[in-house]
């Protein structure tokens, strides 16, 4: 399955169904008038977070959506039936935006969560409802209201507890290979991941989802490499696991190219809890390893972990520090997952009582 992350479509909820012109007449029955019913109303549009969605990429191929309208009113005083709501369904994690992509409209964080979007056109008056006193037989009716229409993009943020950033070659994928159910490509170049990778890390009895994104160089917020488009889907992350290939050539200038393009993002990742880990450790020896943390505390670096994602070395503090900033429930661990401000200023409190290499 192809992934895709942004999508525009085009929704438009049905017109009112028209109302009716009719008079009674009936045999045996000396006076008539008018019976006209009433038109229909037309559909809803309606979005729908649903499970088992991870991308957009259904809505490449189907990207108009119209919902049926009302039918007409009819003779007996018969109103019209209603046209049916079309629901659209996307993956839990997905925003509404504007054409212009400045708004945020509706942003689903829940699965099953439903809102309505665009209402369906009123139904138009018969001719019933224009009797009066002194207008016996009216002839006047309404058409239906016609429905609304709209361009909108949809944007999809992944529902993960923790994020993996770094630039390419970090290590990445094979950490999340060695901790998760996750199958990342895995190779000796630059962004052999060029799509955000999810996986369930089971931990202590605990598990929480791990997002691994493409890696960052230095000028992403322009669009250098890749770009910065997939951080998108690490905002809604309690914790970043800042990974630093302890093997390059500058560990210090990588660690501060990615923070800085996190800052440049905005979004508030670079205010999140984050855990610093030098990966690769299984290939350097522990003065050289302390050497180079040492480096990175001088340039304002709070804490440093050791770490190698190819043999697990150090891996289970790394996994002790998310687990405590995920908190009690995770994105698997509760249906109703809200990403509220005290749960994340819980968890930049507990990241404080890190212990440094």
């Amino acid at each position: 399955m192809h992934f895709l992350d942004q999508a525009k479509i085009y929704v438009t909820s049905g017109q009112g169904g028209p109302g009716a012109v009719s008079f009674r007449r009936e045999k045996y029955i000396q006076y008539g008038g008018p019976d006209g019913g009433n038109g229909g109303k037309g559909g809803d549009i309606i979005f729908k977070a649903v499970e088992g969605l991870n991308t957009l990429i259904d809505f490449r191929y189907a990207q108009h959506f119209k919902a049926p309208r009302g039918k007409g009113g009819a003779g007996r005083n018969r109103t019209g039936a209603g046209g049916e709501d079309l629901v659209v369904k996307v993956p839990v994690g997905t925003q509404i935006l504007s054409e212009d992509k400045e708004h945020v409209l509706l942003d689903f964080t829940a699965e099953g969560q439903e809102m309505l979007f665009l209402e369906g056109g009123i139904g138009g008056r018969g001719n019933a409802s224009y009797k009066s006193s002194t207008n016996r037989a009216p002839r006047q009716h309404q058409p239906g209201e016609p429905g609304e229409e709209t361009a909108v993009w949809l944007r999809l943020k992944l529902i993960a507890d923790a994020g993996l950033v770094g630039l390419p070659n970090a290590g990445k994928s094979t950490l999340i290979n060695q901790v998760t159910n996750a199958n990342a490509k895995v190779g000796a170049y630059p962004f052999t991941t060029i799509h955000p990778q999810l996986g369930v890390v089971s931990h202590k009895g605990r598990e929480f989802v791990l997002a691994d994104i493409p890696g960052l160089i230095e000028g992403a917020a322009e669009g250098a490499g890749i770009g910065d488009r997939f951080l998108g889907h690490i905002e809604r992350c309690k914790i970043l696991l800042h990974l630093v290939d302890a093997t390059g050539d500058d560990p210090v200038a990588a660690w501060q190219t990615v923070s800085k393009e996190l800052e440049q993002y905005g979004g508030g990742l670079v205010d999140k809890p984050q855990i610093l880990a030098l990966n690769k450790a299984d290939l350097l020896d522990d003065e050289l390893m302390e050497d180079i943390a040492s480096q990175l505390r001088d340039a304002g670096a709070e804490h440093v972990l050791p770490l190698s994602g190819a043999t697990g070395e150090g891996m289970e503090a790394a996994l002790d520090k998310i687990i405590e900033a995920v908190g009690e429930n995770s994105s698997i661990e509760r249906k109703d997952q809200t990403a509220g401000a005290d749960d994340q200023s819980d968890g930049a409190e507990e990241a404080k009582n890190w212990s440094p290499i």
